[in-house]
């Protein structure tokens, strides 16, 4: 669906007395020429033949890319293309990154101010070697990169009068808006994270089985009462961390011109653009990031996280004492870190040191982009329609303070954009304008090394699927033909698409 961009920007978005483009107040941007847009849409055009590799293919994230490493830290390296100079802020981001906060008093002043109720006590603990979590792996284990966000319904929301379509919530009244399964001495954690699995099998075309495992989730042990009757609660596993700046340089209207809400071309695919309401510019914006688009920006999706995961008071969200309700009193009222010359647990030059470490995480080359096998499943994934919502490539903004992501053809397979996936992955939650049976479409760069970096291969939004295959067969709702069609092609076929995604 090919619309013009003020029109797109004014109808799909959906804002009130919205007049033009959406606003981006968060990049430096050149605008295009007509001559750039015209070589743009060509470079990015779907791919039509597939004996072999496109030109520039294998570098995912344009001059960027980093090299494939063999390890675990192939997720950790800085853009191919920063600066010596910025290497070293990078460098120092890594450290704030992986930092392990402690609790408040402390002889170590600028690392105090834990909690008192968090999930991890660092990011890198959930963004294990910056690659996707996992859930709870047996009873000994815990669900230290997974956590549930909870909120309850509600009628209205200042944000109903503002951005149109707007799915009013509260968060639950006694905790908050996520659960945190950890507290410092003295206070009780908020829940145990209980997760009872039911065995599937779907039979595949030439004989073959898949096993599929669904989940049941629990609040178990609840530390301060009964959750709220209306509760709802959406499984989160931490997501990968490569390629979020040029993922957020992206343009707007390139994202919405993809956006086909009411599904005017008949293909089943609608879809719909997140609004969210941005914290740090007072506006709506266009949601990018997170596992629903929640959040516009990476320093506003870092701070939310500071607060809500290790309880750590930032600028944009000052609260001392983390995500505590006011009906956790002895957490409301227990020694924090905000009393020094830093005025928040991280300052706002810490906060930009993380935003630009997060921006800055290499995404690997890929491997394989002319073997035979790679390129027929390329094909599959194209004919198939995976296309239709895990679009290739994009050409991000000219900026005029960030050149690591200026200009770069870029191929994350992603439309940023939210999807219905059926009554099987649904949470049953709305965020913002999403509601609860639709998911942003995650960015497949990178997927072929998760068990290389993060030493597993569980996918999708809560970690149930363990293989690219599981994946796919979970699929429903707008992708639910795709999803069909992979169960009913040769094996072959099947194995073909595979090895493509692997090669990502």
């Amino acid at each position: 669906m090919k619309l013009s961009k003020l029109w797109v920007c004014a109808a799909l978005i959906g804002l009130a007395a919205f007049a033009g483009p959406i606003d981006e107040p968060h990049l430096n941007i050149i605008p295009r020429t007509q001559a750039e847009a015209a070589r743009i849409a060509s470079v990015t055009a779907l791919a039509t033949v597939f004996d072999e590799a496109q030109a520039f293919e294998a570098n995912s994230a344009g001059a960027a890319t980093v090299r494939a490493m063999t390890t675990a830290d192939a997720f950790s390296q800085p853009s191919g293309n920063i600066s010596f100079d910025d290497e070293l802020t990078f460098k120092v981001g890594n450290g704030l990154f992986r930092k392990l906060w402690v609790s408040s008093p402390s002889s170590t002043l600028a690392s105090d101010g834990l909690g008192p109720l968090y999930n991890a006590r660092s990011c890198q603990r959930c963004h294990i070697k910056d690659g996707r979590g996992h859930p709870p792996e047996g009873p000994e284990d815990n669900a230290i990169s997974m956590f549930l966000r909870v909120s309850i319904p509600a009628d209205y929301s200042a944000m109903t009068d503002e951005i149109e379509g707007y799915l009013a919530t509260l968060p639950e009244p006694t905790y908050g808006t996520q659960l945190q399964d950890f507290a410092l001495v003295g206070h009780p954690a908020e829940y145990r994270l209980q997760i009872d699995y039911e065995e599937i099998k779907v039979p595949l075309s030439g004989g073959e089985v898949a096993h599929l495992r669904k989940p049941t989730y629990t609040a178990a042990n609840l530390g301060y009462g009964p959750l709220h009757p209306k509760a709802m609660l959406s499984p989160r596993v931490a997501p990968q961390m490569i390629g979020l700046g040029l993922l957020e340089a992206i343009p707007a209207v390139d994202l919405l011109e993809l956006a086909d809400p009411d599904d005017a071309d008949g293909d089943g695919i609608s879809g719909r653009a997140n609004i969210v309401w941005s914290v740090e510019f007072d506006q709506p914006m266009l949601g990018r990031f997170g596992l629903k688009a929640g959040n516009p920006t990476i320093r506003e999706q870092t701070a939310s996280a500071f607060v809500g995961d290790i309880g750590i008071s930032n600028p944009l969200f000052p609260a001392a004492s983390g995500e505590c309700t006011d009906l956790q009193a002895d957490c409301v009222a227990a020694p924090h870190g905000d009393g020094d010359d830093r005025g928040f647990e991280i300052d706002a030059e810490g906060l930009d040191l993380v935003t630009f470490y997060s921006r800055n995480l290499g995404v690997p080359a890929r491997r394989n982009v002319g073997d035979p096998k790679v390129l027929r499943g390329k094909e599959v994934f194209h004919t198939t329609g995976c296309t239709s919502c895990h679009q290739p490539s994009f050409v991000t903004h000219r900026l005029q303070d960030q050149p690591e992501q200026s200009f770069q053809l870029i191929w994350p397979y992603t439309d940023m954009l939210l999807h219905d996936m059926g009554p099987e992955l649904a949470d049953n939650r709305p965020e913002a304008r999403a509601t609860g049976r639709e998911w942003r479409t995650p960015p497949l760069w990178g997927i072929g090394l998760t068990r290389q970096v993060s030493g597993h291969t569980y996918f999708l939004h809560d970690g149930r699927a363990r293989s690219l295959l599981e994946a796919i067969l979970w699929h429903g709702g707008e992708a639910q033909g795709q999803r069909d069609k992979v169960v009913n092609m040769p094996t072959a076929d099947r194995a073909a698409l595979i090895k493509f995604l692997e090669s990502l």
